[in-house]
């Protein structure tokens, strides 16, 4: 191994060396702990310790760098406690996630450390919102994220450098090309001769270097830093090195030809720098002992802090529950509403004045999308906001929902809020492993908010067949973390959407399609806020409850009028998650017969949770059973005839007469 010293200092190079041997020690000691039961999993990164050190140093102290399971280097260099860090791997309440989360599943804002997901591509495109919210600011700072060879057969990893050349961000992907991606080799992972050699695909610039090189890691990177500030362009970078243990340490190393261990323990990261400083006369061996020596004592001297600082897991299911959310209570002032300054809307009228108010009040606040800036979007919700707040705030997006979804998470890192338009609620299936292992867990896990508000044009009634007229809603029901708003009415549509933008947490807004241009209600003018999980009363009745939301108000409402031998109630539930218990048992109550009614498909969908739980906790006032008309369990057909026939306003009716006539 050839280092090239140039003009470093003996301190500097030494300084170096203490960096590179430290998360050594602590890896030794962490294998010591795992043999004794005393942790559970470990992710050895021995024989890459360079990678991670060198990219540290090599990044400014308040630049995001985004690790994966084997950079414990980029921990102990950006100086996390390592009492903590045990705290962490034991799973103990005073590590990084309460005991939640093991290994490296966790992040530091303080240390800008963004926690990984097991998961392998979904960081990469984190990486890419960080980067356009520096960007955005006018900061010099680039951002770094890591993957390895088996992450990039991952579509992730195509739509993140896609991303981050097409909208020329300042973004470092790293790859730890290790040989093995678990058991698989790199013969079965990819037939390139290098990795770097897909970034000219993606119009970016990359090269290969020596991971194990410490000098060589920190000499790129730092130049490869200045280049994407300087141009405001990624780059790639692949670190040829091998992994010294298994996968994890139950996985073993059988697969593994044992050749290969000889030959790159020729090349250990730790021990050529040794020599390397020996031959420079910067240490000599009693140094390198002593520092050694010294380095053990601080790693037991923090085991046994972590040891008498911990604490045991409060099992307190309220606490729990309150960390799923950042706590948020909406605005007094907004949910006060000017009813003298109201003027008729439509309901995609509606929601363009929302987003244009809160573009105007929130300067952080970001709109991206497929086509949704000169051309203003499929359904034209977002038509004429480009010219007003410019291609920086109103951003076209490529065909990539998972790494859209992923930037948006980056950006709200930075402090920024998006806006992210899915074209059909059909297409969020793209971007489901973001949204239900990155947004909606990112509080819970490590206290990061996940600023982001997705809209969803949904539903049928438009003879568009199934792919373009799913009711999504009811797969992101079952997710914690994530708050669901489905508005039925012009007047809802604008005040649930602000609400939804000024809400810190990550909101699915479903629209319906079929509502945007057919609906017309008084709005008011001013901006205002309608309450998140807050149901709405239609109309008040006596014999039998209908509740439902979207759609399926207006078919209540529109068979209500058509029906006024029968006194019917009508519960516009409006947030999907968090259900309004309240006004649930409320209108059970009040007639002791209620309907569910949803577009969605019958099995599994919203109804069948609200079935259930007043089913639980409402049975005493009931005078029959919870009954639930939806569509059938079959996909969206395209003929208008087998529509109507599928959709679930066609059994209305019949089921509110059999309820009737329990």
């Amino acid at each position: 191994m050839q280092f090239e010293r140039k003009s470093f200092s003996n301190a500097q190079l030494v300084q170096m060396y203490r960096s590179l041997v430290y998360p050594r020690l602590i890896e030794e000691k962490m294998l010591v702990l795992l043999r004794q039961g005393k942790i559970s999993k470990w992710f050895s990164g021995i024989g890459q310790e360079a990678i991670a050190v060198g990219a540290a140093l090599s990044m400014q102290q308040d630049e995001w760098i985004l690790p994966l399971h084997r950079n414990l280097g980029v921990f102990t260099t950006r100086k996390l406690p390592l009492h903590k860090l045990f705290n962490q791997w034991e799973g103990n309440q005073n590590g990084y996630t309460k005991g939640r989360e093991r290994s490296f599943h966790f992040g530091s804002r303080e240390h800008h450390i963004c926690g990984m997901i097991s998961h392998l591509g979904p960081q990469l495109a984190v990486a890419n919102g960080v980067a356009l919210a520096h960007q955005l600011k006018s900061e010099n700072k680039a951002t770094l994220v890591f993957t390895g060879e088996g992450g990039t057969s991952e579509g992730d990893f195509h739509e993140a450098l896609n991303m981050a050349s097409v909208w020329d961000l300042p973004v470092i992907f790293l790859i730890e090309n290790n040989g093995y991606a678990l058991s698989t080799p790199t013969s079965e992972q990819y037939r390139c001769i290098q990795l770097a050699d897909r970034a000219k695909g993606y119009g970016m610039e990359s090269v290969v270097i020596d991971g194990n090189n410490i000098l060589s890691v920190y000499e790129t990177i730092k130049g490869v830093r200045a280049y994407c500030i300087k141009n405001q362009k990624p780059y790639l970078i692949e670190c040829t090195t091998f992994r010294m243990r298994g996968h994890e340490e139950a996985s073993g190393t059988k697969y593994i030809p044992q050749e290969l261990f000889a030959l790159w323990e020729k090349k250990d990261p730790v021990l050529c720098f040794e020599k390397f400083l020996m031959e420079q006369r910067a240490i000599d061996e009693e140094g390198i002992l002593k520092m050694k020596e010294q380095l053990s004592a601080d790693v037991e001297q923090e085991l046994a802090l972590a040891k008498t600082s911990a604490l045991p897991v409060a099992i307190n299911a309220e606490a729990e529950a309150a960390d799923i959310f950042v706590p948020h209570q909406q605005s007094e002032i907004l949910l006060n509403v000017d009813e003298n300054n109201i003027a008729e809307k439509k309901f995609i009228a509606a929601i363009k004045e929302a987003l244009h108010q809160a573009l105007k009040e929130n300067d952080r606040l970001i709109v991206m999308g497929q086509d949704i800036a000169a051309y203003g979007g499929a359904f034209k919700v977002t038509e004429g906001l480009f010219e007003i707040f410019g291609k920086d705030r109103i951003r076209n997006t490529p065909i990539c929902e998972s790494a859209v979804i992923g930037a948006a998470l980056g950006l709200s890192l930075e402090g920024y809020k998006s806006v992210v338009e899915l074209q059909f609620a059909d297409f969020v299936s793209m971007g489901f492993n973001q949204i239900v292992n990155n947004l909606a867990k990112a509080h819970y896990r490590w206290g990061q908010q996940a600023d982001v508000v997705l809209r969803l044009p949904t539903g049928g009634g438009v003879g568009a067949g199934p792919f373009h007229s799913q009711s999504t809603e009811a797969w992101f029901a079952h997710v914690p973390g994530l708050k669901i708003v489905y508005p039925s009415t012009p007047r809802d549509a604008k005040g649930l959407l602000i609400a939804a933008i000024n809400d810190p947490n990550p909101v699915l807004f479903f629209e319906h399609k079929a509502l945007y241009r057919s609906l017309s209600d008084a709005v008011p003018n001013e901006m205002f806020e309608v309450e998140i999980g807050k149901a709405r009363f239609v109309q008040r009745g006596d014999d039998v409850s209908i509740i439902t939301y979207g759609l399926g108000v207006i078919w209540a409402e529109q068979y209500a009028a058509s029906h006024p031998d029968i006194s019917i109630e009508i519960l516009d539930l409006r947030t999907l998650a968090p259900l309004d218990y309240q006004a649930i048992e409320q209108t059970a109550a009040q007639t002791g017969k209620v309907l569910v009614l949803h577009e969605d498909t019958l099995t599994a969908g919203i109804g069948a949770e609200v079935a259930a739980w007043i089913g639980e906790h409402c049975f005493n006032a009931l005078d029959a059973p919870v009954m639930r008309c939806a569509s059938f369990d079959t996909p969206v057909p395209f003929n208008k005839d087998l529509e109507a026939n599928f959709m679930a306003e066609s059994r209305l009716d019949e089921k509110v007469r059999q309820l009737i006539n329990y």
